[in-house]
């Protein structure tokens, strides 16, 4: 095949993909009523596991609880959205939902569910240190996300060392 062949095939490939992953988001959209889906809860379960590595807690019951809390603040979160973030939040959550979505924006070939935190820290560094501003951007949003989420809760404060607001 010629040179321009490929970059053809590339071309239509890509757009075929991004079609896909934008009907499977509106379809399967990650956030119903303004609440995370389950497969949205799988995307930010397996993600604040990879960020909060080493800050959760070790105990298993303890380290459940923990993440419950994140996931209860992070829907909280996401009810308190403007319509139009909800929408972006949604879509980028429903794309991650998907195998394609997750392996092209994530480049994670697990699923979230059964992916490592290892695996998943991997992914997101690639996402982190990559050159396309979506990915970039996907990254931000999830890593703001989760450490605002998880943070917000005074119960996590002496991992960081912080004690808490001055007493007046």
């Amino acid at each position: 095949m010629q040179r321009r062949t490929w970059l053809k095939l590339g071309a239509v490939s890509a757009t075929v993909l991004i079609l896909a992953g934008g009907t499977v988001a509106l379809l399967q959209p990650g956030l119903q009523q303004g609440r995370l889906s389950p497969g949205a809860q799988e995307v930010f379960a397996s993600v604040g596991r990879a960020i909060l590595d080493g800050t959760l807690p070790k105990e298993p019951a303890a380290n459940q609880a923990a993440l419950a809390g994140l996931l209860q603040r992070i829907d909280a979160l996401a009810q308190a959205l403007p319509p139009h973030a909800q929408a972006e939040l949604s879509q980028l959550l429903g794309i991650l939902g998907t195998g394609v979505g997750r392996r092209t924006l994530a480049g994670l070939s697990s699923d979230w569910r059964s992916a490592g935190v290892v695996e998943v820290q991997q992914a997101l560094q690639s996402m982190r240190s990559s050159r396309l501003g979506l990915r970039l951007q996907s990254y931000q949003a999830l890593h703001e996300i989760v450490g605002a989420a998880y943070f917000s809760d005074a119960s996590t404060w002496p991992a960081l060392g912080y004690p808490g607001p001055l007493k007046i």
